[in-house]
């Protein structure tokens, strides 16, 4: 089985590598990814970590800024005579010629147990809704996002330590086993192709910085999901006023559920055993790190012991 693999997120690469060095009833004949972006301050142009991994092991890759109405893009592909195009977290929607190129299939590992969080942040989303598990679904592609029937399911328990990041990685260490079990369907010439539930769907949208501003009318225990889920992207803040005016404060895992306090949400309920702050309902206690604006991140205790927060001082915009 010939094989194309498009991916361009992190959480491919185990998957990747284990199509790789497992090759024998399958080859690996090529590799689709995003160009290489400039990174950090210096603004370095950095190839994704799937195209080195796919060079290192001596695969063509190919890097379109589009596949749609993409002509030479498309004559590339075909010409690698693929019986199966493997997506994961590639960062386009695949056109209808790209997904009927393959002789097999065009599949798509999804980092959710779909009908449940399509779409861009499935892996946030999980954490911050309360799911009790999550994992990855094989499944048919679909010119529609993640809408296409699905193959099979691999299911895993979402930890109460969870973070985004955790649960990122721990998704990316069962894809290669998702990947195994998906090629010998594949390869059997009867492939399953269930439907997704359309009234058990929801979405999982494109996150930015500014999702990651606490509202501290929630209730606690949705805060502490959401401070987990964002870590390390957006991350989570709030607002704090200082001498020098009101200056953004980051909040990083974890966070302690307390008691309710009859004190507005977003009052600073203490700091002796922790930035204790209340919220619409409940309060959370912080013990984890905390980062003022134009200032270096420290743990909670180090900070609180160099910044005097009076209690009583409310967080956020008043």
């Amino acid at each position: 089985m010939r094989i194309v693999y498009m991916g361009t997120g992190e959480i491919g690469l185990p998957t990747l590598k284990w199509l790789v060095e497992n090759q024998g009833s399958h080859e690996v004949v090529g590799v689709f990814t995003q160009p290489d972006k400039k990174i950090g301050r210096k603004q370095l142009l950095t190839p994704p970590e799937v195209k080195v991994l796919a060079e290192e092991a001596g695969i063509p890759v190919f890097q379109p800024e589009t596949l749609r109405k993409n002509e030479s893009a498309f004559e590339e592909l075909t010409g690698l005579n693929a019986d199966l195009l493997v997506v994961m977290a590639y960062g386009q929607i695949l056109p209808r010629t790209v997904i009927e190129a393959p002789s097999i299939a065009c599949v798509n590992l999804h980092a959710s147990l779909l009908p449940r969080h399509r779409g861009a942040s499935p892996i946030q989303a999980a954490i911050r809704d309360g799911d009790k598990e999550t994992g990855i679904t094989l499944m048919h592609v679909v010119p529609k996002l993640d809408a296409g029937d699905m193959i099979l399911k691999e299911v895993l328990t979402i930890d109460s330590k969870d973070t985004g990041g955790i649960l990122h990685d721990r998704l990316a260490e069962i894809g290669p086993r998702t990947m195994q079990r998906g090629l010998e369907i594949l390869s059997s010439g009867e492939i399953p192709a269930e439907p997704q539930e359309e009234d058990l769907v929801t979405y999982a949208g494109k996150l930015e910085r500014e999702h990651g501003q606490i509202d501290w009318s929630a209730d606690a225990e949705v805060l502490e999901r959401l401070i987990r889920a964002y870590d390390p992207w957006p991350g989570t803040y709030t607002q704090l006023s200082t001498e020098e005016g009101s200056k953004k404060l980051k909040v990083y895992p974890y966070a302690e559920i307390g008691e309710d306090s009859e004190a507005a949400p977003g009052t600073i309920l203490g700091t002796q055993n922790g930035l204790h702050v209340s919220c619409g309902s409940g309060s959370l206690i912080f013990r984890g790190e905390l980062q003022l604006e134009g200032r270096r991140r420290l743990s909670c205790g180090d900070f609180l012991r160099g910044t005097a927060i009076p209690e009583g001082t409310r967080l956020g915009n008043q």
